[in-house]
């Protein structure tokens, strides 16, 4: 019978819960501040994050997940009996991470080429950001402990990978104007007039969908959105940042909407708080 490991990184924005319950191996982000660096989730929660960030003179960076770090996870694994690693992360076209994970694979077999008949690493590029990608851990997981084959978890895993879609909203774009790591969003102007701009995160490539005039328009505009686009009966995910009340009313509108409750909700961490700001509000599903 299959022993899997299941691993991720911090910017899935996993809960501690999910985490611990369903014995994820979460890593890490780096996080600096000018000369200090920081690891999310173990040296701040979110919301010291987001109090951090706010009184930070200049927007914090992030490192990539490392060669090394991966090695090492994967050596242990191997002695520690498992027969199966699958392992998801960020975007590979928003970090070295997925490559860093790659690389370590190679390398892991080319020091341990008895282990290839017995072991075996599975590299997900996660493709998008947050609970686009989280849930797909957590949902493998739990059909692991279901009992079900590696190979039902990986082609759940890859079809949720492929098709899933974000809709949000940053309130400020000050974090994305000064960290240029959202393009489109970096490039939107209109906040002097009210206007925000409706992002859309599908397939790798982070787009500036649409635009509203005014707060009150943001959570009526995306659940109009997400609607259209989504698969009839998909599970959908709440996000919200450094307001949870912008979550309850993002979760009214939907559970108005479909009839049904979401299947959890995520709050950004560090990562994504740096370039899209501390308060954004967005949902997540399966794409028709």
């Amino acid at each position: 019978m299959a022993k899997i490991k299941f691993i991720t990184d911090s910017v899935s924005d996993i809960t501690v819960q999910d985490e611990q319950a369903l014995g994820i191996q979460v890593l890490p982000f780096p996080v600096s501040f000018g000369d200090k660096t920081y690891l999310s989730r173990v040296d701040f929660d979110n919301q010291k994050f987001y109090e951090m960030l706010e009184a930070a003179p200049e927007i914090p960076t992030t490192s990539q997940i490392t060669v090394y770090e991966y090695g090492e996870i994967f050596d242990a694994a191997y002695s520690e009996g498992y027969t199966d690693v699958i392992n998801t992360t960020i975007n590979s076209e928003g970090s070295g991470t997925y490559n860093s994970a790659c690389l370590a694979e190679q390398m892991f077999y080319e020091f341990h080429p008895e282990a290839k008949k017995v072991f075996r690493i599975h590299n997900l590029d996660g493709a998008s950001y947050t609970c686009a990608y989280g849930y797909a851990v957590i949902e493998g997981a739990k059909m692991a402990r279901e009992g079900r084959s590696v190979e039902e978890i990986l082609a759940f895993m890859n079809d949720w990978l492929q098709h899933s879609v974000i809709y949000f909203v940053p309130y400020t774009l000050k974090y994305a104007g000064k960290s240029g790591r959202i393009p489109s969003a970096a490039a939107f102007v209109g906040e002097l007039v009210g206007l925000k701009p409706i992002m859309r995160i599908y397939d790798h490539a982070i787009v500036t969908n649409d635009k509203v005039r005014g707060e009150k328009k943001i959570i009526p505009t995306v659940t109009k959105k997400a609607l259209a686009d989504m698969q009839t009966g998909s599970p959908y995910m709440v996000i919200y940042g450094s307001c949870p009340e912008d979550g309850d009313a993002m979760e009214a509108a939907m559970v108005e909407a479909l009839g049904y409750p979401p299947a959890g909700r995520s709050q950004i961490g560090a990562a994504i708080a740096i370039n899209a700001g501390p308060r954004v509000v967005g949902v997540c599903f399966h794409e028709k």
